[in-house]
Parts: C-alpha cells; sequence; structure tokens
C-alpha cells in the first residue's frame, strides 16, 4: 500500500487541526466539525460526500473508521457502518480513501474516528504511521479510556498527530481533569449520556457542563452527539469553541436522491446558522 503517492506537502496534523480552530474564532463561530462513514452508502460515493462537506464549510471532517460493535453509536451511524463493511471497507481501505481525500484536494482537518480493536489488530505504531501518510491528522477513539491509552498516545506525540478524548456529562471532577490534560487538538464534550443520534432539544444543563469542562481544557471544546439544526448549532457554538454533527448529516444523505447535493446543502445551511 503506497500511501505517500502524490501527496501535496502538509502542516503536521496538531497544527491543521489548531489553524482550523483559529479561522473559525476569526470569523466570530464555532469551528464546524462533521462525522461521516467512510464507506457509505457506496465508497465512492462517500468520497464525493465528504469532497462536497468539505466545499460547504466544513473546518474538521471526522472520518468513520467502520467497526462491527459501534458501542458509542446510535442506529443512524451503526446503520451506516454496516452498509460500509458490507461494501468491503477495511481499516486499510479507510487509509487508501483518507489519501485519495487528499490527493482530490481536500485541505480541512482529518480526523480518523472509530474503535479500538481493529487499529490493534492493524498494530498501533503502524496504524499512526500509516495514518499520518495517508494526511490524517488526528485520532478519535471512542472506547479507549486516557488510562489505558499510553501506547496510542506515545505514538501520536511522535507523530504530531492529535489524540482527542471524549468527556461525559457524567464524568466526575478527575476524570475531567484527566482528559483535559491529556487531550490534544480538542476535547470532545459529549452532550448527552447515550449514544449519538439527532435531538429534538439540547440538554437543560449542557452550559454548566461546557463551562466546567472548559475552565479544565488547555485545547479547544467542541461539543458533540445530538445536534441536527441550525438552530441547535448556534446554541452550542455559543458554549463551545466547535460542534460536531455526525448523524444529521448521514440522515440527510440517507433519504436524498442526490446525496452529494444533500450533503453540501445541509452543510451551508449550518454554517449559515452558526454566523447568523
Amino acid at each position: 500500500m503506497n500511501l505517500n503517492q502524490n501527496l501535496p506537502e502538509r502542516p503536521t496534523g496538531l497544527a491543521r487541526i489548531a489553524a482550523a480552530f483559529d479561522r473559525a474564532k476569526a470569523e466570530e463561530r464555532a469551528a464546524l466539525i462533521l462525522y461521516y462513514t467512510l464507506g457509505y452508502p457506496a465508497p465512492q460515493l462517500s468520497l464525493e460526500v465528504i469532497a462536497a462537506v468539505a466545499e460547504a464549510g466544513a473546518d474538521i471532517i471526522e472520518l468513520g473508521v467502520p467497526f462491527s460493535d459501534p458501542l458509542a453509536d446510535g442506529p443512524t451511524i451503526q446503520g451506516s457502518t454496516q452498509q460500509a463493511l458490507e461494501q468491503g471497507m477495511t481499516v486499510a481501505r479507510c487509509l487508501e480513501m483518507t489519501a485519495q481525500l487528499r490527493r482530490n484536494g481536500v485541505k480541512q482537518a482529518l480526523v480518523l474516528m472509530g474503535y479500538y480493536n481493529p487499529l490493534l489488530a492493524y498494530g498501533v505504531e503502524r496504524y499512526v504511521a500509516d495514518a499520518v501518510r495517508a494526511g490524517a491528522d488526528g485520532l478519535i477513539i471512542p472506547d479507549l479510556p486516557p488510562e489505558e491509552a499510553d501506547r496510542l498516545d506515545a505514538a501520536c506525540r511522535a507523530h504530531h498527530m492529535a489524540l482527542i478524548y471524549l468527556l461525559s456529562p457524567a464524568s466526575p471532577p478527575e476524570r475531567v481533569q484527566l482528559a483535559a490534560e491529556r487531550t490534544s487538538g480538542f476535547l470532545y464534550l459529549v452532550s448527552l449520556a447515550g449514544v449519538t443520534g439527532a435531538r429534538r432539544e439540547l440538554p437543560a444543563y449542557l452550559p454548566e457542563f461546557t463551562a466546567r469542562a472548559g475552565a479544565a481544557a488547555h485545547t479547544p471544546t467542541a461539543v458533540g452527539f445530538g445536534i441536527s439544526t441550525p438552530e441547535q448549532a448556534r446554541a452550542v457554538g455559543e458554549l463551545a469553541d466547535g460542534v460536531i454533527i455526525g448523524s444529521a448529516l448521514i440522515d440527510a444523505v440517507r433519504r436524498s436522491p442526490h446525496p452529494v447535493r444533500a450533503a453540501g446543502e445541509f452543510i451551508t445551511a449550518i454554517r449559515a446558522g452558526l454566523v447568523g
């Protein structure tokens, strides 16, 4: 697998992520972070959707690495990952597609989001090295707590790659402090106790949670899980440095006979909400 072929020169992963937040801050808005499953609904179409997301104004793109047991994900993302696996997606193919996005001109920060078992089977150090060569800037591993991440953390630091940890509203103060100290790139705040998926309303405790996590953070903070509308994105953007959306984007793609156009229109509407 040649991940280096014709890839453009790039800043380090951490620098690209920091630049995304800096640009958003200069525009007086939160950074817009989108999750999309690689390989859904088919490999080539997923590349086209992600390109449309980039063109429409995403600041950071989380590339979902499909896994058969995505414990943190709700029905929408579970369905997308299952279909992607049926399309033959593997860790190696996800890395190849990441490199293809770079060759196709996608310049946004790219963060691979997936579970630890496939990464471990691939080889921790090998995965990080190949991800960097493919053009990825960071990793999110929802089922890997910071207490158990020393090996992956060391590999990411050696390659100047972000390793982004998650916090839930139920996190005790000591866990908030630990995750805030060890995360790099940004601190991922899960807005609710439960799995991913669009919700009609944001939880009432979100302002207190984001303030508590933000006070401990040395990186930007970003809120995900349950955000689906421009109004919700704007409300969250007033509390945190970044807004993360996944299920609602996949729903927009799934429901439309023109998935690439639907993805672009969805991002355009969310982006307008952030600056409106």
